[in-house]
């Protein structure tokens, strides 16, 4: 099958990697030195779903119409990647994996004739060096179910290469993927590994108060979380109510479950490649939801603007300035 990914980046190249590996008519696009590493030596891939080098098409826009296009890129050049791909993805299944609320519509409203599908990925990938990437933590891809068939097609493509979840309640699962995601804004702001962070006790009470406040905001706005990595509405309501010392386990279990080797999250491996990040979509989409119910989400809304300090400034924050900037002391 010709199989089309826009984006190679960690997510986007492992799966272009593995479906390579699979026997699939691979092409993808990527830009700079990433693209030029990929058209010289194939993407390389390593981790915890074995090694490969796939030699795949690449190029930075898409050439040839494929059956089925997974979009893989940072959630702000979703749009510009639908619309730059024009009339090669009229009709077909275009799998949207992104993080973060709003994926589907504004790849919708850029190609409306496109058949889109929502997608999350809950594995963890590393971009390592152009061209290199590694699969740090297994995990499932959650399809959203649709009336046409294109998750029907998705499933089968993406079922032989990775574990996949179909759901009917995509809505649900992309904000209880909001809490999981909450791991991802203090590795950006200190430079740690996720592991890292979690392990410091008042850098866990400030992730633990954003994944709460978060929960507390979405039941606010009616939202009903759906399954999604062991999480359901019943365990995120109790979740969002019990104390901190009882709601640190959550990410406790997630470090638990990333395993020993370090996990830098989506935002911080942007930073590290001077590129945009995906914070106002995270920790944002919270607080723009929040405004919208009259509420306030002041630690998403301190998070979002110490990432973006980061960006700017180019230098991380040591712990004693996260809890000075946020208004908690390091100490529990």
């Amino acid at each position: 099958m010709k199989v089309a990914v826009i984006g190679a980046g960690a997510v986007g190249g492992t799966i272009a990697a593995l479906l390579h590996r699979a026997g699939h008519e691979v092409e993808v696009t990527a830009r700079g030195e990433h693209l030029a590493a990929i058209a010289d030596r194939g993407i390389r891939l390593s981790g915890a779903w074995g090694e490969h080098v796939a030699h795949v098409t690449a190029s930075e826009r898409l050439q040839g119409a494929p059956d089925i296009v997974f979009v893989t890129t940072k959630a702000h050049d979703a749009a510009a990647a639908v619309s730059d791909a024009g009339d090669l993805l009229d009709g077909i299944p275009v799998v949207i994996v992104q993080n973060g609320l709003g994926g589907m519509s504004v790849a919708s409203t850029a190609n409306p004739r496109a058949r889109v599908v929502g997608a999350l990925a809950l594995f963890a990938a590393s971009y390592l060096s152009p061209g290199d990437v590694a699969v740090t933590a297994t995990g499932s891809v959650y399809l959203g179910a649709d009336a046409g068939g294109a998750a029907i097609l998705a499933e089968s493509v993406l079922g032989n290469v990775l574990p996949v979840v179909v759901t009917p309640d995509f809505a649900g699962a992309l904000w209880t993927k909001l809490v999981v995601n909450q791991i991802n804004a203090l590795p950006a702001i200190t430079g740690m590994s996720a592991q890292a962070v979690i392990a410091d006790p008042g850098l866990r009470r400030i992730m633990t108060d954003g994944m709460q406040e978060t929960v507390r905001v979405a039941l606010a706005t009616g939202v009903r979380f759906a399954p999604l990595q062991g999480l359901s509405h019943p365990i995120l309501i109790t979740f969002g109510r019990v104390p901190f010392a009882v709601a640190q386990l959550l990410p406790l279990l997630f470090a638990r479950r990333m395993g020993a080797v370090p996990n830098p999250g989506s935002t911080l491996q942007s930073i590290r490649r001077g590129q945009r990040t995906e914070v106002d979509y995270l920790n944002g989409a919270v607080v723009e939801a929040a405004r919208a119910a009259g509420r306030a989400a002041p630690v998403n809304s301190a998070l979002v603007a110490l990432v973006h300090e980061v960006e700017a400034r180019g230098r991380f924050l040591a712990p004693a300035e996260v809890f000075a900037r946020t208004g908690r002391s390091g100490r529990r």
